[in-house]
Order: structure tokens, then C-alpha cells, then sequence
């Protein structure tokens, strides 16, 4: 029996093709970028072909994302695949610099929205601010984490929430504990 797309797993594929309109590239511009044809990259995108190790390191760079993201698609049971993401197998994002770990706990990219669970270590700080096209919602879980958001400051501990709405930020974590937020972040970035 065949599924529709809405109970469909989402999957490797589902996720190039979010990421890739979220970006605003055309299977054409991608393709372009990675020196592939844009029928091989219909394929991948619709699961029809694997891509490998190399094709996969020049797709995230193409899209400007960790290759650990686009690896981890875990191997949970068929009933499971885009609804339940279970806490072992979280998928890493970033690169783990500034001393931030994030893993994503939404099941892939192809929602509105992604939901991302960050732990700033201790005496951490983003070294460049950001400021992206979206909407960024956090909760704080434990810890405090100091944030500039549109140039005013804030220090958010456990329970506080806050919000980032297409305004530069920042964030520092000059405590001696770690801190932990769950951020959900529209449109999808990673």
C-alpha cells in the first residue's frame, strides 16, 4: 500500500530538498554548485540515489551546513521515522565551536519551523553576532545565558523564554555551569 506524502517518512532526500528552497536555490543552482547533472540530484533528493561520502561533503558546503546533519539520519523504526525522535538519536548540528553543542529534535527539515535543543559550556561565547531572516524562539532549561538581541541586554536562567525577531544577537555564557535552551527557529537554518 502506498503512503501519501503526509505519513510518508520524511528522510536524507526530504532534507536536501527543505533546506535547499529554504535557501532559494533551484535544482538547477545546486546542481550547478556541485558539478552534478540536475537529473542526479532529483534522484538523491527523491531517494532514488545514494550520494556519497564526497557528494555529501560538497552538499553541505553548497548549502551551508554541517555534514554531521546530513549524516545522522538515524535508523529508527519504520513507525517512528518522522514522527518520534528518540533522545539517543538525536541529530548533531554545528560544528561545536564557541562552545555550543546543538542537537535537532524536530524528526527532519521539511516542517516550517525546526526545533533545536543547545547547550552553551561553560566561559562560552559567540565570537561574531548573528543576524538571520527568521523568527527564534527560546526556553531556557537550565543555567543562565547573558543574550543581545537588536542591542539590549538580557541574562535568562531557568523557566525564562525569549524571543529573536529578524534582529541582530548574541549570546555568552560566562558562568561555571553549563546552560541548556530548547530554540525553535522559523524557517529552518541548518
Amino acid at each position: 500500500m502506498l503512503q501519501s506524502d503526509l505519513t510518508k517518512p520524511q528522510s536524507l532526500g526530504a532534507d536536501l530538498r527543505a533546506l535547499r528552497k529554504q535557501r532559494g536555490l533551484t535544482l538547477t543552482d545546486l546542481a550547478d554548485r556541485l558539478g552534478r547533472s540536475v537529473g542526479w540530484l532529483s534522484q538523491v533528493e527523491r531517494d532514488l540515489s545514494d550520494p556519497s561520502i564526497s557528494d555529501l561533503r560538497s552538499i553541505a558546503e553548497a548549502l551551508g551546513v554541517p555534514m554531521s546533519l546530513l549524516f545522522a539520519h538515524s535508523s529508527a523504526p519504520a513507525e517512528e521515522k518522522g514522527y518520534v525522535v528518540r533522545s539517543g538519536a538525536r541529530r548533531p548540528m554545528g560544528s561545536g565551536e564557541e562552545g555550543l553543542q546543538e542537537e535537532l529534535l524536530s524528526p527532519d527539515l521539511t516542517d516550517d519551523f525546526e526545533m533545536v535543543h543547545s547547550t552553551f559550556a561553560p566561559n562560552s561565547r559567540m565570537q561574531t553576532p548573528a543576524n538571520r531572516p527568521t523568527q527564534e524562539v527560546g526556553y531556557m532549561i537550565s543555567g543562565q545565558l547573558d543574550l543581545v538581541i537588536g542591542g539590549r541586554q538580557f541574562t535568562v536562567g531557568p523557566g525564562d523564554s525569549f524571543r529573536i525577531k529578524h534582529e541582530p544577537y548574541e549570546w555568552a555564557n560566562p558562568y561555571d555551569e553549563p546552560a541548556v535552551a530548547i530554540w525553535v527557529i522559523a524557517p529552518p537554518v541548518y
